[in-house]
């Protein structure tokens, strides 16, 4: 008997012997053809195997929207599900963008190579960031030290006024530590510039002449960054005279040019006064022991006052060369801006010393008024004796006569 295979049968067998298909598991991603566009859904075909919605929140990512999807796009969905109760697949644009960035993150933080990121917000510990959904947290410790916020005293609302300086600044960065799980990462702009970092060091000398930019400054000195790295620029090595506020030498972002003096592993000693001539030199020259001079108080200190000789030359009247007399606090006898003169009694231009006194000179008036009034006190003896005599010459002649 011939059997006679019908249109239903061939197509059973066929089925029978071909592969299943079917969709990607949710979590996948998947790529299809957008075939509508409706107010508030997509739908996609997915390559003839099935057909794809995408609806509400789900139908936006960091790149596309509603407005920007047209029909015969070919789009990467994130599925949700395999199947709805319509029998489509519930797909997401959003999730699909938060998957793409998510792995771009976990490739480069197991290559470790790094990637340009933006914060978007700011807080006292650092800078946070929201990238497709995904969280990220640069610690103010993993701040490069051109962005490092230098302030006096670790105070906290400076420090997050300038943070907040940051937030919109592109960053370059690597990743730490990622927390897949909670979708969240740890970033550093100072590993990202570690490398580079080092071998700037590694050129560094003591004695080279580099410029900077000013990246903090706060009472012990001012902080200049060049090349990824960072040095300090000592209060006493910024100026040659007397430096009561170093934010009188610069600002923060300034451009200045320093002089490498100290390098001790990752500690860099800046000096920015070493580069103009030293006035010292010139001074000693200048100024000797036993010379008098006048100058203008500048500083009081229960030591003593300094006095300005000249810019960048300051001399110290100790508290016990003010006066003969005993003084306890110099602001008693002295003032800044009293114009005073007084007697050079040392000079050290090695260290940069010039001592004073007010008191040598004081001394020496008195010495010199002393002799004077002897004088003055003989001159009138011998005033005295010479009229006497002459009144007992008289008296023995008349005495002489009379005999």
């Amino acid at each position: 008997m011939v059997q006679v295979k019908t249109a239903s049968s061939v197509m059973d067998a066929l089925l029978k012997d071909s592969p299943d298909i079917k969709l990607p598991a949710p979590g996948a991603l998947i790529e299809g053809t957008v075939i509508a566009v409706w107010k508030n859904k997509i739908l996609v075909d997915l390559d003839g195997v099935a057909t794809g919605i995408i609806s509400g929140q789900e139908a936006c990512d960091s790149s596309k929207t509603l407005k920007t999807v047209k029909e015969g796009d070919t789009i990467s969905a994130y599925i949700l599900e395999e199947e709805n109760e319509e029998g489509l697949a519930v797909l997401s644009l959003r999730k699909a963008s938060q998957q793409r960035t998510w792995d771009k993150f976990v490739g480069a933080h197991e290559q470790d190579e790094s990637i340009t990121v933006m914060p978007n917000e700011a807080n006292k510990g650092g800078l946070l960031l929201n990238m497709d959904g995904i969280k990220g947290f640069i610690p103010v410790s993993q701040l490069a030290p051109l962005h490092y916020p230098r302030v006096n005293g670790a105070d906290s609302s400076q420090i997050l006024t300038r943070l907040q300086k940051l937030v919109g600044v592109p960053l370059l960065v690597k990743i730490i530590n990622l927390d897949k799980e909670g979708g969240k990462l740890i970033l550093s702009e100072r590993a990202a510039e570690e490398e580079a970092r080092q071998k700037s060091l590694g050129k560094l000398e003591v004695g080279q002449k580099i410029k900077g930019k000013i990246s903090g400054i706060v009472n012990f000195g001012i902080f200049v960054t060049f090349e990824g790295l960072e040095g300090l620029v000592h209060i006493s090595e910024i100026a040659w005279g007397h430096v009561k506020d170093p934010n009188e030498y610069g600002k923060l972002g300034n451009e200045v040019e320093v002089l490498v003096i100290g390098k001790e592993k990752d500690k860099i000693s800046l000096s920015m006064k070493r580069l103009v001539p030293d006035p010292w030199i010139e001074a000693a020259k200048k100024y000797q022991v036993g010379t008098v001079i006048s100058g203008i108080i500048n500083r009081i200190t229960p030591f003593g006052a300094f006095v300005q000789l000249e810019y960048s030359i300051n001399g110290l009247i100790h508290v016990s060369e003010i006066s003969d007399q005993n003084v306890a606090d110099p602001s008693e006898k002295l003032k800044v801006g009293d114009k005073i003169t007084a007697k050079i009694i040392a000079i050290d231009p090695d260290e940069h010393r010039v001592g004073l006194s007010i008191k040598s000179l004081e001394e020496k008036v008195k010495g010199e008024e002393k002799p004077a009034k002897k004088s003055k006190e003989k001159k009138a003896e011998e005033k005295d004796e010479s009229e006497e005599k002459p009144k007992k010459t008289v008296k023995k002649t008349k005495k002489t006569v009379k005999e």
